[in-house]
């Protein structure tokens, strides 16, 4: 099912494009209101979800690339193996990839991962995050989808 890597790409180049986009019109930390609940906020992340071990010293970025870097091998190894009936996780795995994939490519380049989507009600901010985030979000929850027999993806005995 390697075939799905079509879209690992498109997750990359997304979030590639965009988090050049943010680095090259924005300041660090700079704010733009887009609508409500929603800004576009430039921040580097050098930790890994939520900003866990940010504060760490800096060897994080070579233990979150290296974990990345596994998991990915993984996955793709994974996607490989899998039938041709199974395009709903096959589609999963290539979103998780894909936004693995994204990230690893700014710990190694920079140190720290670019985040700017900015979703807050009222006061309280989620963590920033950017489009490999989403894509590993939504692999996650089609591979759940999967797992339930969601969107008329029946399990086989």
């Amino acid at each position: 099912m390697l075939k799905w890597l079509w879209l690992t790409l498109f997750a990359v180049l997304l979030d590639q494009g965009s988090k050049l986009a943010i680095d090259a019109s924005m300041r660090l930390y700079e704010s733009i209101p887009v609508m409500p609940y929603f800004n576009l906020t430039y921040v580097h992340n050098t930790g890994a979800a939520f900003s866990f071990l940010s504060e760490a010293g800096g060897w994080q970025r070579w233990f979150f690339s290296g974990l990345a870097l596994a998991i990915s091998i993984g996955i793709t190894i994974w996607l490989a193996k899998l039938q041709k009936h199974e395009n709903l996780l096959a589609a999963a795995l290539a979103l998780i990839l894909g936004g693995a994939f994204g990230n690893l490519i700014d710990r190694v380049a920079y140190g720290y991962v670019i985040d700017f989507i900015d979703v807050y009600y009222l006061n309280k901010h989620f963590p920033a995050f950017n489009i490999a985030d989403s894509a590993i979000n939504l692999g996650v929850f089609l591979m759940l989808a999967e797992s339930f027999g969601w969107f008329g993806a029946a399990k086989k005995e």
